[in-house]
């Protein structure tokens, strides 16, 4: 009788380490747009809607890898579908289990916005951003004849990434009712060029094995693709520095200080691309997205 999947399996089936992370980005969100840690029906609502994204990062995940087992076959041999150590059956279990889940906390988070001073129709927001990202799940990983099917066509596909990552800070700063919170949309955007980075990059370095596939680093050429991550790359370097300069005063000037070791391992990256060092530069863009959310979450929480 075959042993049962292990929990080590599901975490990596689920990339638990980057859907906790979507936990950490509704936090950031959330107090970005408080000015610090949310408190009161805000504090609920938040874990609620961490919950949600977490559980909703699980059941993408998986999706992802229940659609491309045949690609992994080749890529990733050693993932938990291709090498037996879950069944198809139980991954389309966890896939629907984990996506009821985030229904349920997102339906629970309403509840407490209905039932508290701020009313249902603060949650509406949240109900909005959790739908359009539903909307790019299905429009990503969905054969379906009414999917744009942004997977299979390169860069579309890696901007729907980007901006489902993204999201997640905006969903952060609806849970305290402040959607438009400036400070959290700068966030959304740097966010959304590192991550749209560091896709194209790791779409560079699985090209020999993506079959069956049509990235932008194979309709582009490995170079043109390098070029363009770079150029996106200055884009998040901007974007990181442009909310201190006194003509946007979103963030106080001298807290700069704090996202000066992003901006640093930012600007190593560049020379491991152009040496086709596709492997390092992926993981030190992540490591530089993450000193960067980390930096402006501080920034929420010391005096100004």
């Amino acid at each position: 009788m075959k042993a049962p999947p292990s929990v080590h399996s599901w975490a990596s089936l689920f990339r638990a380490g980057n859907s906790v992370s979507g936990v950490f980005g509704v936090f950031l969100g959330s107090i970005l747009a408080s000015r610090g840690l949310p408190s009161g029906d805000y504090a609920i609502i938040t874990v609620l809607h961490s919950i949600s994204v977490m559980t909703f990062m699980f059941s993408w995940n998986a999706l992802n890898d229940y659609v491309d087992i045949e690609i992994d076959k080749t890529n990733r041999p050693d993932r938990p579908l291709p090498s037996g150590a879950i069944a198809l059956e139980s991954a389309r279990r966890g896939i629907q289990i984990t996506g009821i889940i985030s229904v349920i906390s997102l339906m629970l988070a309403g509840y407490v916005s209905s039932t508290g001073s701020s009313g249902v129709g603060d949650w509406i927001p949240s109900l909005a951003i959790w739908s359009f990202a539903l909307v790019l799940l299905f429009n990503y990983e969905s054969s379906s004849r009414f999917s744009y099917k942004m997977k299979d066509k390169g860069l579309p596909g890696n901007i729907a990434i980007s901006l489902s990552v993204g999201l997640v800070i905006i969903f952060g700063a609806a849970s305290v009712s402040k959607p438009l919170d400036a400070r959290s949309w700068v966030v959304f955007l740097i966010g959304f060029f590192y991550n749209l980075s560091r896709e194209i990059v790791k779409d560079i370095e699985d090209i020999d094995g993506d079959e069956g596939r049509n990235t932008f680093a194979m309709r582009a050429g490995v170079d043109r693709a390098r070029a363009v991550a770079a150029v996106l790359l200055a884009l998040a370097l901007a974007a990181i520095l442009a909310p201190f300069l006194p003509f946007f005063q979103i963030f106080t000037d001298w807290h700069v200080i704090f996202v000066i070791p992003a901006v640093v391992s930012l600007m190593m990256v560049k020379p491991r691309l152009f040496a086709t060092e596709d492997n390092a530069a992926q993981k030190l863009i992540k490591i530089s997205m993450q000193l960067c959310l980390f930096a402006f979450l501080t920034m929420s929480l010391v005096p100004s």
